[in-house]
């Protein structure tokens, strides 16, 4: 799940995340998200991206359900109408990235309950490959290496 804050990880924040999805695996450190100025109006500066994983595998039918959840914790978390965290589920697989969205666009599929799933990044040669739609944070060789981290966590997982 990659997370944008302007308030670091705080407490509260985790142990919602572990009420719905289960025990935190791994925290990743945080980066400037300087990769668009999207958020800063309602967000402010200073963002930090997150990437956390959790302790056991999902079923790739629950992201629908992981985005309602996660858009009621970001309106709970929410001071004076505005977001301080925005949470992205995603998936993760031997394959590919996959994150969950509100918004539809032509290269995103409906996944129910007016949500829509998107391929981000696939693996191949040893390495992620973005798309023309890959949000920039995703293509960048950081977020790709912790990515590459999960998908071997992933990957021993299913053994």
């Amino acid at each position: 799940m990659g997370i944008l804050s302007t308030r670091g990880f705080p407490d509260i924040l985790r142990e919602r995340l572990e009420e719905a999805f289960g025990p935190i695996r791994r925290i990743y450190p945080a980066i400037p998200f300087t990769f668009t100025d999207y958020y800063d109006d309602e967000m402010g500066k200073g963002i930090e991206r997150f990437f956390i994983s959790f302790a056991r595998l999902a079923s790739p039918d629950s992201l629908a359900e992981a985005k309602i959840a996660t858009n009621r914790l970001e309106e709970d978390l929410a001071e004076d109408g505005r977001r301080k965290v925005n949470l992205d589920p995603g998936l993760i697989s031997e394959a590919s990235v996959i994150l969950a969205t509100t918004k539809n666009r032509a290269h995103r599929i409906a996944i129910g309950r007016g949500l829509y799933a998107e391929v981000t990044l696939i693996y191949q040669s040893h390495g992620f490959t973005s798309f023309p739609w890959t949000y920039a944070d995703y293509r960048s060789a950081e977020v790709q290496a912790m990515l590459l981290d999960m998908r071997r966590d992933y990957l021993a997982l299913r053994r």
